[in-house]
């Protein structure tokens, strides 16, 4: 069913792309009701618009909170066209329709960001007549998005003023899409001003940023949103390469929260597959890149790089040795600009600007999902119970703290070992955590044969039983750090005093399922 366009109000925060819209509205006759600053400008560019005022015969009160909140308004928008009692009615009114609403909102992600003028930019007015129009699309259609003036355009010069049911059916769903975004704006906004991080109502919302080719695999679709409602973009600042699949991002991500988990010192990371396979800190940010990269080469073949440091012209050349996929730094030399871009596939991306985030963890499950806080916490040192006869040096405890670190984003159960600072060896994602402990020393020999002995090796949870404490033990650890807490926790701790480690117990388990 095709709907005439008799009249439109417009009323918009964001006044751009107007000038070519008002020429089409005009072309067709198009009436133009608006206010404020809306009306101001249309009336500068030199259209035709009755004030909304005039139109209501009712002046706007309140500071402006009441203006287009009026009976003339809302039933111009919501009348059924096809309801004869409808018509006696708006026509005993003397009210017209309204066929057409052109609105977007106060910004208020932007009044966020600024933390000014809050409470002033939560739109009443525009929403409600957006979502009155979106409820009536059969009969009125609503523009939310700058973007899609060029569409109504096509669609008003294919249909001479009219517009069809299926793209006022495609637009509502946008408005309503909107609507539900702006409010979980305003709502986590409050939830974060209250400190509630679990409502009744958990409301999980995000921009899309970009279609994806394809998400984790081929045949399956993606698209990558964002939903820090302080941020609009993610501010990840891509210099070169192809668009970020379904998995770097998954990757990217992984990446960012070990940065963040660290201190200001040079910490290198390399990821595969969400996982670990190198990490290192070191005052000198290429021995950092160098020693991550030395704990698992072969795992690092086409996985990512991220790093807190900016990218020198001796890292670049380093990086290009090797097949990767992504390089994140905190800013790029020019000469090592130029070596990465020679790789035009090769995805380089300037994270100087992202901001770590703290916000809850959402699974989503078959019809549900979980929310959990970050796990943040490492272990207080305070809280720190080294078990066995031998203890801990302050250099130890140190290294203790960084290896522990690592555990935690390697997916359970998992097994880290340590040299200096360095992975050495990950085990990760085994049923069983003997496996895992296998795994890590196969990869420690493997790689850094030397370095296995007087290594330190960090459970993310407590040993069942004293065959992985043995295994380790005879693979030349010197030190283990794991929570602590389980039934066999006497018998492990005289297996690790008779072989003359040290061993310390956290209290605090880490796992990452």
């Amino acid at each position: 069913m095709k709907q005439r366009i008799k009249n439109a109000l417009i009323s918009v925060s964001d006044k751009t792309n107007l000038s070519k819209l008002l020429k089409a509205l005009k072309k067709y006759e198009i009436n133009i009701i608006s206010s404020g600053g809306t009306y101001k400008s249309i009336k500068d560019l030199g259209f035709n618009c009755t004030e909304i005022s005039k139109f209501t015969k009712f002046n706007e009160m309140l500071d402006g909170r009441v203006k287009t909140l009026h009976p003339k308004i809302h039933a111009g928008i919501l009348y059924d066209r096809l309801s004869k009692k409808h018509s006696k009615e708006m026509k005993k009114q003397k009210f017209s329709s309204i066929d057409l609403i052109i609105v977007n909102f106060y910004p208020f992600q932007k009044a966020l960001i600024n933390s000014k003028n809050i409470i002033q930019n939560i739109d009443i007015g525009g929403p409600t007549m957006v979502r009155a129009a979106a409820k009536n699309f059969k009969g009125v259609a609503v523009i939310t998005d700058k973007n899609d003036y060029s569409k109504l355009i096509k669609e008003i010069n294919q249909n001479n003023g009219h517009t069809t049911i299926k793209f006022r059916e495609y637009m509502a769903s946008k408005a309503f899409g909107l609507t539900a975004y702006y409010d979980s704006m305003v709502a986590n906004w409050f939830n974060d001003k209250l400190k509630i991080s679990f409502p009744e109502k958990k409301i999980i919302f995000g921009r899309k940023l970009s279609q994806l080719r394809y998400g984790e695999n081929p045949h399956q679709k993606g698209s990558v949103y964002v939903s820090d409602y302080k941020d609009a973009e993610l501010n990840l600042k891509q210099l070169n390469g192809k668009q970020l699949s379904y998995n770097n991002y998954n990757d990217v991500f992984a990446s960012l929260d070990i940065l963040s988990s660290v201190k200001k010192i040079p910490t290198t990371v390399i990821i595969k597959h969400s996982n670990p396979c190198g990490v290192a800190i070191n005052k000198s940010p290429l021995i950092s890149f160098k020693n991550a990269f030395s704990s698992d080469p072969i795992s690092a073949f086409g996985g990512i790089i991220a790093c807190n440091y900016k990218i020198s012209k001796k890292i670049a050349n380093e990086i290009n040795k090797n097949f990767l996929e992504v390089i994140l730094g905190k800013g790029f030399d020019k000469e090592a600009l130029k070596i990465l871009n020679k790789k035009k596939n090769l995805r380089v991306i300037d994270i100087s600007k992202y901001n770590y985030k703290n916000n809850t963890i959402v699974k989503t499950l078959d019809g549900a999902f979980l929310v959990q806080d970050k796990d943040n916490i490492i272990f207080n040192k305070k809280d720190l119970k080294c078990v066995t006869k031998k203890k801990l040096t302050k250099k130890e405890l140190s290294e203790i703290e960084f290896a522990f670190n690592m555990c935690k984003f390697a997916k359970s159960n998992s097994i880290v070992l340590t040299n200096s600072f360095a992975t050495i060896g990950i085990g990760a994602g085994q049923p069983s955590r003997l496996d895992s402990c296998k795994i890590a020393i196969q990869k420690a020999k493997k790689f850094n044969p030397k370095k296995i002995k007087n290594s330190i090796a960090a459970s993310d949870a407590f040993f069942p039983f004293t065959d992985g404490i043995k295994t380790l033990i005879n693979s030349g650890v010197k030190i283990i750090v794991q929570p602590g807490g389980s039934v066999k926790d006497k018998e492990v701790i005289e297996v690790a005093n008779k072989a003359k480690i040290k061993m310390v117990f956290t209290g605090t388990r880490h796992f990452n399922h």
